[in-house]
């Protein structure tokens, strides 16, 4: 799978490149001064608009040619029996297991994937919508953040689309994930059990719902055991790669009064955290106690071993892929929560 990264991102950026060159619908919806999501609405007769509306957009899609392209490519290609997977970090070693899930199921089913990194892209969901509109995908799996327009999701619910691990719950978009925020109380709780009282947190770039919700269980924790929150034990690193996660350790060091113990809501920010701790001196976990999330292979065999959230990261991509089958079979499959569990080993 990672062997492979360097032409999927050749493939990804050739496809990006592509899809410029083509009419968009965010063109058309521009040109007619209407949101994309009406211009669906018209170009799909799924719901009714005003006729105003409706010949303003054909005038655009007139002008701009964008309809007779994207009939003339479906009707060349049908399908395309790719699947596009927006990936966040191709560095992240979570999303390669995610990524290795999903591909479990689809490769049986004769899709291949199109793994797009998303970080090279300011708006990588309408990269998707672009594909899907001009049959270069037939579905998505979305691993990026998601904004709450309103217009974008409501567009998204009438397509194959499915967000894994993190989404919107209203939005009605369908989605596999865990309960971040019981799982980070869960840690949290692990070590007050444990009996630490000063307990840092290293998080992450909190636009994502699931680095919110960690950080939420992690003060419903303290505060549940009737601690209070100190501002100066928050850490919010600027990615997730171990060298953040060794900067945020560092910070937590140089305090006057530095924790007895770190969560972090990645294993690669834990571990980071680790290295950094012992290049100064202290013990894992005899000076200071670390648990991360996710359960990494690496953090099996990691010194020392390390206690984390242990998420199904497989079994996230794989049901994320068995609910875009499903929904390229017209079906509407209900959204799904799996289970996280506590793997206690030697750092903690």
């Amino acid at each position: 799978m990672l062997g492979s990264v360097q032409n999927r991102k050749i493939f990804s950026r050739l496809m990006r490149q592509t899809l410029k060159t083509l009419p968009s619908i965010d063109a058309v919806a521009r040109l007619a001064n209407v949101s994309i999501a009406t211009v669906s609405r018209v170009l799909n007769n799924s719901k009714p608009v005003s006729p105003e509306t409706r010949r303003r957009v054909e005038a655009a899609v007139a002008q701009l040619g964008y309809r007779t392209n994207a009939a003339g490519r479906s009707l060349a290609m049908a399908q395309s029996h790719l699947l596009m997977v927006l990936v966040p970090d191709f560095a992240n070693p979570f999303y390669a297991q995610i990524v290795q899930g999903v591909e479990t199921v689809t490769r049986d089913a004769g899709y291949k994937l199109l793994l797009s990194d998303a970080s090279a892209d300011d708006a990588p969901q309408a990269i998707a919508l672009e594909a899907l509109y001009n049959r270069l995908a037939d579905g998505v799996i979305n691993l990026t953040h998601l904004d709450e327009d309103a217009a974008t999701s409501s567009e998204v619910q009438q397509l194959p689309w499915v967000n894994c691990s993190e989404y919107l719950p209203e939005s009605g978009l369908p989605y596999v994930s865990i309960d971040h925020r019981q799982a980070a109380l869960d840690a949290v709780q692990y070590l007050l059990n444990r009996g630490h009282r000063r307990i840092a947190l290293i998080s992450t770039d909190e636009t994502y719902r699931w680095a919110r919700l960690r950080h939420e269980g992690y003060e419903m924790a303290m505060q549940r055991a009737g601690l209070a929150i100190d501002p100066h034990l928050v850490r919010i690193a600027q990615s997730t790669d171990y060298e953040a996660g060794s900067q945020a350790a560092g910070g937590l060091l140089a305090l006057l009064e530095p924790p007895t113990a770190v969560f972090a809501v990645s294993d690669t920010l834990a571990i980071g955290a680790i290295k950094a701790l012992r290049r100064a001196g202290r013990q894992v976990p005899g000076d200071v106690a670390v648990v991360g999330f996710d359960d990494l292979p690496l953090s099996a065999v990691f010194e020392p071993a390390l206690t984390t959230i242990g998420q199904p990261m497989r079994e996230l991509g794989a049901t994320a892929a068995q609910m875009l089958l499903a929904r390229l079979r017209g079906e509407q499959p209900p959204s799904r929560t799996l289970d996280h569990r506590l793997v206690v080993r030697d750092s903690a």
